[in-house]
């Protein structure tokens, strides 16, 4: 038997990505090295949140050395069994494990998912709803957009949705798209009774649990207050839903099956879909959630593509918007239906891409308090503008933003005490819902898992300091953060609950029920899970806190990035505390956090 050639950075790769090569040599000695090292690389890729590997820079995965140059990569990759070359949009062969496209190297599942994604998109889009317009319609539009013949982002939106079966509402935080999304669902729901028809069939949902909580609780008070607006009548309001579902309850979870209940051949029976967080959403969830999207039904997107990108693979809110573009123009016939609610709309005389003229992007910002002033801090992360950050860091002029430069660890010295009080005050309460109401106003957010500032030893040094030093694992007032989904329980990655004594004094695990209460589990019936009093900024993405502190660690580390940065202050909402050192700073905001992909290409 040949002997397999030694893999240049081998070291870097996981133990599945050297199998995986080893087992395509295994089945065909003559095999190149060139095409093992790139198959190793095409399932690290996937790994670290890549849907391909580029041929062209390798380099973005680890270090690498001794690569063959691109062309010559290529070469070999075409001329091997192992590679599928399809024409663009085609399936590739089922044959072959490797799919070379565009000068991506997918593994040929990835492939699919891009491709059937982009098909699905599009024909979404292709679904062009009714174009009438009842004066009725009309009033009811004015009523909930007083300001939309001037130039107000949230009424183009709404009634872009009218016009439109595939919609994405971009925007940072607070930028009222919740607010946008219950009058937009209201028109719609006057739309069909104004047309003697049933109210349409809406469900919302979100990547997480909290988030969707979150989602949901945005919209009861957004309900409530179109209550309060003259002309919009309360039986309307009546009909939205006020509940929000994981993407995963939605699409109907079958326990030790990776597929779904709902499909292409069974979709979704509902006329309209609204995701929040769609950052948030990889690659193949997204493609089997849009799969499941009924022809006729519409679908909403709404999400904030500066924040940190799904963990698993794909960038697919930031491919969709790339897509989509920024223009505000539409076909002239759009346009012209437009012009009666929001005035004139510019034409766009020749299409640039199937998706373009199907976002809006909200720029005025309306979640924070007025004691916090974040957006000028906001707006330097997402630039990467270190300088600009550092200025307003130091020099206090921020509203609400402390800058605690230098300090490693918020749980020693004046800062432990405020940091640890409101945590105290979840074991005074005796109320589940009202101890998970004081779990959100505060969290201590890191960039790592591991090490002495990660979340793990940052849990258990405040565990020790609330419960004392022989504290029980599951001690009243514990948070508790779970780790993977568990669909017999119906609970998922990154849901949190609380632990509390029930009627009898027993300890038991709250969590929301997602339809504004609790419901119980006892500790040991429970999936992986750890507490969640510091968490990582990837699990925090998705919710919110009324103080949020920001630990950065003392060196720069590969996961530091400016949307990490972005992603972590923009969960405040009263108050932000930063912990970081200059150097470190700098070096997250030097880095962007780019996933390859070649879904935007597909779209356009």
């Amino acid at each position: 038997m040949k002997r397999r050639p030694p893999m240049a950075y081998e070291s870097g790769l996981r133990t599945v990505d050297r199998a995986f090569a080893d087992a395509l040599r295994r089945l065909d000695t003559d095999t190149a090295p060139e095409v093992l090292h790139a198959a190793a690389l095409a399932s690290y890729a996937v790994s670290t949140g890549h849907a391909a590997l580029d041929l062209q820079r390798p380099g973005a995965l680890l270090e690498a050395s001794g690569l063959p140059a691109p062309a010559q990569w290529e070469s070999a990759l075409r001329d091997s069994r192992w590679v599928a070359v399809p024409a663009s949009d085609q399936e590739s062969d089922r044959g072959a494990p490797l799919v070379l496209e565009a000068g991506l190297l997918y593994l040929r599942r990835y492939r699919e998912y891009e491709r059937r994604l982009a098909a699905g998109l599009r024909r979404i889009a292709s679904h062009a709803p009714a174009t009438d317009l009842p004066d009725a319609l009309g009033a009811v539009f004015r009523a909930l957009f007083p300001d939309a013949l001037d130039g107000d982002a949230q009424a183009r939106a709404a009634a872009l949705a009218l016009a439109r079966s595939l919609l994405l509402v971009t925007g940072g935080p607070g930028t009222g798209k919740t607010t946008t999304i219950a009058r937009m669902l209201l028109l719609l729901v006057a739309q069909s009774r104004l047309h003697g028809i049933d109210s349409p069939r809406i469900a919302l949902a979100a990547p997480t649990g909290r988030a969707a909580d979150r989602m949901a609780e945005s919209l009861r008070h957004a309900v409530a207050a179109m209550r309060t607006l003259d002309g919009v009548d309360d039986a309307l309001c009546d009909a939205l839903p006020l509940e929000a579902r994981t993407l995963h309850r939605l699409l109907g979870t079958i326990p030790g099956n990776p597929q779904f209940r709902h499909h292409a051949d069974n979709p979704l029976p509902l006329d309209v879909i609204v995701v929040d967080e769609a950052s948030m959403i990889d690659l193949p969830l997204m493609c089997k959630l849009v799969e499941a999207v009924a022809d006729g039904a519409r679908l909403v997107l709404l999400g904030d593509r500066d924040q940190l990108p799904s963990i698993e693979a794909g960038d697919v809110l930031a491919a969709i918007t790339d897509a989509a573009g920024d223009s505000d123009a539409q076909p002239p016939a759009v346009a012209r239906w437009l012009a009666p609610l929001i005035g004139d709309v510019p034409f766009a005389r020749e299409a640039s891409g199937p998706l373009a003229g199907y976002r809006v992007h909200l720029r005025r910002g309306y979640r924070q308090d007025a004691a916090l002033q974040l957006a000028p801090l906001a707006a330097a992360l997402r630039d990467g503008d270190a300088d600009r950050a550092l200025e307003l860091l130091r020099g206090g002029e921020l509203s609400g933003v402390q800058f605690h430069e230098g300090l490693r660890d918020p749980l020693t010295g004046a800062t432990r005490e405020p940091l640890l009080a409101d945590w105290r005050a979840i074991a005074a309460s005796t109320d589940p819902l009202e101890a998970l109401q004081c779990a959100a106003r505060v969290r201590l957010l890191t960039a790592l898992r591991d090490g002495p500032q990660g979340a793990e030893a940052l849990n258990a040094r405040i565990e020790e300091a609330l419960a004392g030093a022989a504290h029980a694992r599951y001690f009243h007032g514990r948070l508790l953060l779970v780790h993977e989904n568990d669909y017999r329980q119906h609970l998922f990655n990154g849901d949190l609950g609380v632990c509390l004594r029930d009627g009898r004094g027993d300890i038991a695990a709250w969590f929301p029920d997602g339809k504004g209460g609790v419901r119980s589990l006892h500790p040991s019936t429970l999936p992986a899970h750890g507490g969640a009093f510091a968490m990582t900024v990837h699990k925090a993405q998705g919710s919110e806190a009324g103080v949020v502190w920001l630990l950065l660690p003392r060196q720069d580390a590969r996961p530091l990035s400016r949307e990490l940065l972005y992603t972590a202050v923009t969960r405040a909402r009263s108050a932000l505390h930063v912990c970081a050192d200059e150097a470190v700073l700098r070096a997250a905001l030097a880095r962007h956090a780019i996933r390859v992909s070649g879904l935007a290409r597909r779209l356009r």
